[in-house]
């Protein structure tokens, strides 16, 4: 089984697909992760030299591969993954997907203190910050939406979240 973790940035998919692959013993992917090792360049360096579009079709190639895994697997994926081909689709034909749902208040809190780690927001100041997210969040909801199953993170501790993932899965 593999169980994708989707949502925006900051919204915990990696710190949560960490915890409850620990906890269920799966082994764990994190897609961006897994595409800055195999092309030996980092994700803002990929966008760089090679631009978006390119990024965006080694990240369906390697999603298609990863999601094709007969392993037990929790993958967490980059915010704009499900955004682009039929990437959503796949995702849910192949695995069970969680969307972690979270409010623009606690992103840009997050968000915030991480901004020289996302080149998306590098530039945008703490102020411009909320709305940005909220147009963002706004366009990629519809894909979100799609997940099999969602679940709020907003004032909530990681092991909460985990569990409350481990009981909609049945696992």
């Amino acid at each position: 089984m593999v169980i994708s973790l989707i949502g925006y940035m900051g919204s915990g998919k990696s710190h949560i697909s960490k915890i409850l692959s620990e906890k269920i013993n799966f082994r764990l992917i994190d897609l961006d992760k897994e595409i800055s090792k195999r092309n030996k360049l980092t994700i803002p360096e990929i966008f760089e030299k090679k631009g978006e579009i390119y990024f965006r079709k080694l990240e369906r190639e390697t999603l298609e591969e990863i999601l094709a895994s007969e392993e037990n697997l929790v993958l967490s994926l980059g915010g704009g993954t499900p955004v682009y081909y039929n990437n959503m689709e796949i995702i849910n034909h192949n695995s069970k997907s969680v969307f972690l749902r979270t409010s623009v208040g606690t992103l840009a809190e997050r968000l915030s203190k991480q901004k020289e780690k996302r080149p998306l927001i590098a530039n945008i100041s703490d102020k411009d910050l909320p709305e940005f997210i909220a147009k963002h969040l706004f366009e990629r909801n519809q894909f979100y939406s799609k997940a099999q199953f969602s679940v709020g993170t907003d004032g909530r501790e990681p092991d909460d979240i985990v569990n409350e993932i481990i009981e909609k899965l049945y696992l």
